[in-house]
């Protein structure tokens, strides 16, 4: 521990969104700190989901300027500082400049590398003694009675912390699991490997699916912008054996990101204390008590909407099937490109949808209820209610949109429905999908579903992993400021915000603004040792 009247020793370790806006609430608390930020890659401050290593110029961000918690400036007073003929290297015109757009990766990345050095410099200037260890991992971490130890490659001693903040981020099967048909994920070598111009599956159809379209599909041709402002892909010559097939159970598209104000409004009914009163009435029917106070929300939101789709007599069961519905009714290119005009008509007439909106204010207030519902509930909850959420908030860029349709258009990509019931079998010389009977070959497979939750086997670190287990925490467990509650000696000492372990719980805690949401809170523990714990009742099985 540190010496009397000596600086509190922090160590953040990963430096992406996470630790980047812990980093800004330590300094933004004032009291000054000795911190060490380690970051396994090459830059601090950027993030995997916004290196250039991990992603192409046409990736775009899913979240604007409006959106995303400001640092020492806004992205968009970022944006306006830079050179015009810098942000025209990324399509983006400056004087097209506005809070609401969505840019690439890249450039957002760009963003906080900038932001991180920034708050180095004001950091330093303002009494904090910071050491910044880029290309640099972490190989254990241990707390004991005296500190938390951290070994790390770069240094030859083990180093000893007050508090070690835990923000490593998304987690990908290594590059090495690749072969030259079959990537575990868009992130484990895809952008570096040559997709031959034949059929392409991938499995998903996120914004993570469409951004791995994106990344072979920039490998065989160009889009082109036209004179009556149509977006259409041209194929290069001798790409025409391309075809990129999209697949999920479902066989629907995302919809485009929808208009709405920005700070959300409160909600009128499922406000947070209402929830936390179902909560505190115990686990016993509490999905359905929280689907009644959803539907009274949505319909004073919305009663034309909510007449239409029947909500009265829906349940949590049935809802999503409602939600669901008219995508499933129709082509989903041809609602895609229904969905798009919608969306840009009440874009330029600043008009919101209430129901949607409405939708997207509940699925945070909501979340509060996972960790107390019974084992069945959980499973219902998963199966329903947790899928409109995720549609509604994961709306994606209405570029992507364009770039979908004129792909369809040039017949370079298509979507196949599994259904709940197929087979996949991964070989050398492809991956073959068998859906009722049907068979599907693809020379290359791409499994783009996202990051799947982790539990506390899959730590990086051998002695926390150890400490954790041996108490029974397959899950790391942690309290309101993000401090492990056990074992007792990580207690004050080691606060956990890597968001694939969080999501049991929380399975909408993802995102910039949740990033930023962990570092506030986190920065509460550097000043104190315990750790309030979150409200949590027994989990009924």
């Amino acid at each position: 521990m540190s010496d009397e009247g000596a600086l509190k020793r922090v160590a953040i370790v990963g430096a992406g969104p996470t630790g980047l806006y812990t980093f800004f609430s330590l300094l933004e608390a004032g009291t000054p700190l000795a911190i060490a930020i380690y970051e396994q890659a090459e830059e601090a401050g950027v993030g995997m989901p916004y290196n250039d290593d991990e992603n192409i110029r046409l990736m775009l961000a899913n979240i604007a300027s409006i959106e995303i918690p400001p640092l020492i400036q806004t992205y968009l007073d970022w944006l306006l500082d830079q050179d015009a003929d810098r942000l025209a290297r990324y399509g983006v015109e400056k004087d097209g400049l506005h809070e609401r757009q969505f840019l690439p990766r890249i450039l957002l990345g760009e963003y906080f590398r900038d932001q991180f050095l920034a708050l180095v410099e004001r950091g330093k200037a303002t009494g904090f003694d910071i050491a910044v260890y880029e290309s640099c991992r972490i190989t254990d971490l241990e707390a004991r009675e005296n500190g938390v130890w951290l070994s790390a490659e770069c240094q030859s001693e083990p180093q000893c912390f007050d508090l070690a903040v835990i923000a490593t981020g998304h987690v990908w099967p290594d590059g090495e699991e690749a072969t030259r048909s079959f990537f575990p994920s868009p992130w484990s070598g895809l952008l570096d490997a040559d997709i031959p111009p034949r059929k392409v599956g991938i499995m998903g159809t996120s914004l993570s699916a469409i951004d791995a379209a994106m990344a072979v599909a920039a490998q065989h041709g160009r889009f082109v912008e036209e004179v009556d402002e149509a977006l259409r892909f041209k194929r290069d010559e001798g790409s025409e054996g391309l075809t990129i097939t999209l697949m999920s159970r479902s066989g629907i598209l995302p919809e485009a990101d929808f208009y709405c104000p920005i700070p959300y409004e409160p909600l009128r009914v499922a406000t947070p204390e209402a929830i936390e009163r179902e909560i505190g009435a115990g686990s016993d029917n509490l999905l359905d008590r929280i689907f009644a106070l959803m539907a009274r929300e949505i319909e004073a939101a919305d009663p034309t909407w909510s007449a239409r789709v029947s909500l009265p007599d829906l349940d949590a069961d049935s809802f999503a099937d409602a939600y669901f519905s008219d995508r499933q009714r129709h082509d989903a290119f041809r609602w895609a490109e229904y969905n798009l005009r919608e969306v840009e008509r009440n874009k330029r007439g600043r008009h919101t949808v209430p129901w949607r909106y409405a939708i997207l204010r509940l699925h945070e207030t909501v979340q509060e209820i996972v960790p107390n519902l019974s084992d069945e509930d959980r499973d219902r909850f998963d199966a329903g209610l947790s899928r409109v959420f995720i549609d509604n908030y994961a709306a994606i860029p209405s570029e992507s949109i364009r770039r979908l349709l004129a792909l369809r258009e040039a017949d370079v990509i298509r979507l196949l429905e599994l259904g709940s019931d197929y087979d996949k079998q991964v070989e050398e010389t492809g991956t073959d999908i068998d859906v009722d009977g049907t068979p599907h070959h693809f020379d290359v497979f791409i499994d783009a579903r996202g990051q799947r939750p982790l539990k506390t086997k899959d730590l990086p670190f051998p002695s926390l992993r150890r400490q954790l287990l041996a108490v029974g925490e397959d899950i790391p467990d942690v309290g309101e400021d993000y401090v492990l509650l056990a074992p007792d000696v990580t207690r004050g000492r080691v606060a956990f915000g890597a968001l694939p372990y969080l999501i049991h719980d929380r399975p909408f805690i993802q995102g910039i603004t949740a990033s930023a949401e962990i570092g506030s809170a986190i920065s509460n523990a550097a000043s104190k040792a315990g750790s309030r714990t979150r409200r949590r009742l027994g989990v009924i099985g």
